[in-house]
């Protein structure tokens, strides 16, 4: 039997009202509005090119079986670490930065929030720049070719969705649930036309070649882990503001279906594009692939749609919360700061072939943190507290989990130098790593922390 303790007024609060535990009567979203925001988040162009990566020479390295057993895998290992993930903010209420005060403390969750928070606004930055380049293609043609201004156009999406995220979850309902229905009509037709012209091709070079059950088979299934890792990461953020009364069986129905038809569909129509074309660039595959001379137009529309659909969902509202937690400021003006951030992070000099290299390898840097945080947090909740948490603890900056706790930040840091000397499987092995040290050093080491009580490790 869990036990949450409501908030009380013998807390010490110094936080904003919107990091406080969300009751049933403030949730925005019920199973429809929450199924379209994971099928939204699913179809954008980078998930379409994951498909096109299975095409190497024009034919795909894995057949059509072996590409959904992956993809079913994937997403099964997916949803349960949701479903885990998210049931302490889906019953309580609160959100990822508060989690994370159960392991690493109210200082400590600093450190663990910006791991989230910093690569959400960089991407934030540069998934936009992305769908800034698409809107000045759109305006281009619109304007016969007199208009050409990416950073003009990179403002105005940044302005739009600062003024879309204004709204919270208010607007993702609706934005995401339009976005899904207009992008799912699109891939239909697009799906029709190629099947139809070039449904030969497509069964010669992706169903019956013999493919591969080995290493490229499991890295598509690390490849899918790693896209997630960061949103199943801050679960609790968007649990939280769905209504109760969802079991953790329903509530993993309503992560995997979407998610799978997403990724199923957009993964599909990636590998037939390359498969067709032989060029993994989905921009350029549509344009071979569709006798349409406003094709730019069209799929420039769906950059831009799938570019707004991704930053709502995951990389506005975590790393605002991260600025609220840290500034004390409203929600509002968080996510205006966010907006602002991910302009600075100067995305137009990320995209450029001479810093490639360099993004690569701060994604590769931050990923390796978010296998052991979210081991840590399942291992805090599930193992050492058997899901018995004292909610208000968590808002009491003078209580137990005031300060950090050094068994949490050292099997992190443990996790992630492991995770980086195998980075193929740097997720798995950060998971498993971090989760195992920290069980170890809660048991054996710090003997009089505080982090301890509580768990089943505290002195009787």
């Amino acid at each position: 039997m869990t036990n949450h303790t409501k908030q009380s007024s013998s807390v010490s609060l110094t936080i904003d009202n919107s990091l406080l535990p969300k009751d049933n009567k403030d949730r925005t979203m019920n199973c429809f509005t929450y199924a379209f925001m994971w099928i939204g988040d699913g179809m954008n162009l980078g998930n379409m090119t994951l498909g096109a990566s299975l095409v190497v020479a024009g034919v795909a390295t894995m057949n059509i079986l072996q590409t959904f057993v992956a993809t079913f895998i994937a997403i099964l290992i997916i949803s349960t670490i949701f479903v885990f993930n998210d049931r302490l903010g889906y019953r309580t209420g609160i959100p990822y930065v508060v989690q994370l005060r159960m392991s690493f403390g109210i200082k400590g969750a600093i450190i663990s929030s910006l791991l989230r928070g910093i690569p959400a606004i960089v991407w934030y930055g540069f998934q936009s720049w992305i769908g800034a380049t698409a809107l000045n293609e759109i305006i281009k043609i619109l304007s016969n070719g007199e208009f050409n201004q990416v950073f003009v156009c990179f403002l105005i999406l940044q302005f739009f969705q600062i003024i879309l995220s204004l709204y919270g979850f208010h607007a993702i309902k609706w934005v995401e649930t339009l976005i899904s229905v207009v992008i799912l009509c699109a891939l239909i037709y697009v799906f029709i036309i190629v099947l139809n012209n070039h449904q030969a091709i497509i069964i010669d070079k992706w169903v019956k070649p013999e493919g591969t059950w080995g290493l490229p088979f499991y890295g598509f299934i690390m490849m899918f882990l790693g896209n997630y890792a960061a949103i199943f990461l801050s679960a609790a953020d968007y649990s939280r503001e769905l209504k109760s009364g969802f079991s953790n069986r329903k509530r993993g129905l309503l992560y995997f279906l979407p998610i799978f038809i997403a990724y199923g569909f957009i993964i599909t129509i990636g590998v037939m594009l390359a498969s067709v074309t032989g060029n993994s660039n989905p921009v350029k595959a549509f344009a071979i692939v569709v006798d349409n001379a406003y094709i730019t137009l069209v799929v420039s529309t769906f950059i831009v749609l799938g570019t707004i659909a991704v930053n709502i969902v995951a990389n506005i509202i975590p790393p605002a919360y991260v600025i609220t937690l840290l500034t004390k400021a409203n929600y509002k003006l968080a996510v205006t700061i966010t907006g602002l951030l991910a302009i600075a992070s100067f995305p137009w000099i990320l995209v450029q072939d001479t810093s490639a290299q360099g993004l690569g390898l701060f994604i590769l840097i931050y990923s390796a943190f978010l296998g052991p945080i979210v081991a840590i947090l399942l291992v805090e909740y599930y193992l050492l507290r058997r899901q018995q948490i004292n909610i208000n603890a968590l808002y009491d900056n003078k209580g137990q989990f005031a300060g950090y706790n050094p068994a949490a930040i050292l099997a992190m840091l443990i996790g992630s130098a492991a995770a980086f000397y195998e980075v193929s499987l740097s997720w798995v092995v950060g998971f498993f790593v971090g989760g195992i040290s920290y069980i170890l050093l809660t048991k054996y080491a710090f003997k009089q922390s505080l982090f301890k009580k509580g768990t089943i490790f505290e002195k009787r």
